[in-house]
C-alpha cells in the first residue's frame, strides 16, 4: 500500500482532539439539549449538500429498501443519542460524561453476544469488569454530589447504548453503501428526527445568542465533520484497533479542555474512576485484537 504523505498518527491524534471539542461547546451553549443537537446536524447536512450532490446523488436510486429502512433508523437513534448526551452534559461534568460514554465497545460487545451468541475469554470479562467498576466509581462520586448529577451519568450511560445501536445498524448498510452517501442519508434522518422532537418538546428554535450560533456551527465543522472525517481517513492506513483505543483518549481531552476553558473541577472519583474505564476498555479491546490474530492464523483461507 502507498505510504500517506502525513503521518497516519499525527491525523489520528487531531482528529481525537477535534471530537475531544464536543463536550467543551454543548457546555458552553445556553440553548436545550435537543436544539443543540438539531442545528449541529442541520448544519452538519447544509455543508455536505453541495458534496453529495456533485458526486453521490446518483447512489441513492441503487440503495435497496432494506437499506433504506436500516439508514433510517440509524438515524433515529443517532437523534436521540445526541439529545440525552447533550441533556447528561446539563447534568454531570465533561469528564463523567464522555467516560462513561466510552463504554460503546463493551455495549457493543453484549449486542454480539445476544444477538450473535459470540463468545468472550476469560480475559475479556475481567477487563469488561474493571471498566464497569471504573463507571461505578464515576457514578458513586457523582451521587454523593447531587442526584441530578447522578441522573446525567444515567443519561450518558443511555446515549452510550443508542450509538451502539447506531454504529451496529450502520456496519450492516456499509457494507453495500459508500461512507459519504450513508453519513449524508443518517445525517439528515437525525435533523428531521430532531426537528420534530424540538417542535413537540415546545422549545423554541430561535432567538439565541451570537455565541450559540458559533457554537452550533463549531461543531459541525470541528467534532462531527472534521473530527469524524479524519478518524474514517485513519481507518485505510491504521488499525481498528488502534483507532477504538485512541477514542478513548476523547475524555482525557475534554476533561483537559473543560478544566482550562471552562474551569470545571474534576474529582478524585472522576481520575481514578476514568483511569480504570480507560484501562479496562484498553485491555477488553486488546483481548479482542488477539483473538482475531489467532482466528486469523488458524483459519488463513477464511
Amino acid at each position: 500500500m502507498e505510504k500517506p504523505n502525513i503521518n497516519p498518527a499525527l491525523i489520528l491524534a487531531i482528529g481525537v482532539a477535534a471530537v475531544s471539542t464536543s463536550a467543551i461547546l454543548v457546555k458552553v451553549s445556553t440553548a436545550p439539549a435537543e436544539v443543540i443537537a438539531f442545528y449541529r446536524l442541520l448544519f452538519s447536512v447544509l455543508i455536505m449538500l453541495p458534496f453529495f450532490i456533485l458526486k453521490y446523488v446518483s447512489e441513492l436510486k441503487h440503495i435497496t429498501k432494506q437499506d433504506w429502512s436500516l439508514s433510517i433508523v440509524s438515524g433515529i437513534f443517532l437523534a436521540f443519542h445526541f439529545i440525552l448526551w447533550f441533556e447528561s452534559l446539563n447534568l454531570t461534568s465533561v469528564a463523567s460524561s464522555t467516560v462513561l460514554v466510552t463504554l460503546q465497545p463493551l455495549f457493543a460487545f453484549l449486542g454480539t453476544y445476544l444477538f450473535f451468541k459470540e463468545r468472550f475469554s476469560v480475559k475479556a470479562l475481567f477487563a469488561g469488569g474493571v471498566a464497569i467498576t471504573g463507571s461505578v466509581i464515576i457514578s458513586w462520586g457523582d451521587f454523593r454530589i447531587s442526584g441530578s448529577a447522578f441522573m446525567g451519568d444515567i443519561l450518558a450511560l443511555v446515549a452510550c447504548a443508542l450509538i451502539t445501536i447506531y454504529l451496529m445498524f450502520g456496519q450492516s448498510v456499509r457494507k453495500r453503501v459508500s461512507l459519504v452517501a450513508y453519513t449524508f442519508i443518517v445525517y439528515a434522518v437525525s435533523t428531521v428526527t430532531l426537528f420534530i422532537y424540538v417542535l413537540f418538546s415546545g422549545e423554541a428554535l430561535h432567538p439565541y445568542p451570537t455565541s450559540d450560533w458559533l457554537y452550533f456551527l463549531l461543531l459541525a465543522l470541528i467534532p462531527t465533520l472534521l473530527g469524524h472525517t479524519l478518524l474514517n481517513w485513519s481507518v485505510k492506513w491504521l488499525s481498528t484497533s488502534t483507532i477504538s483505543v485512541a477514542i478513548l483518549f476523547e475524555p482525557v481531552g475534554a476533561t483537559i479542555l473543560a478544566y482550562y476553558l471552562i474551569g470545571e473541577k474534576v474529582l478524585w472519583t472522576q481520575v481514578i474512576g476514568g483511569l480504570i474505564v480507560i484501562a479496562g476498555i484498553s485491555a477488553f479491546l486488546l483481548d479482542k485484537r488477539m483473538a482475531a490474530i489467532r482466528l486469523q492464523k488458524e483459519n488463513p483461507l477464511q
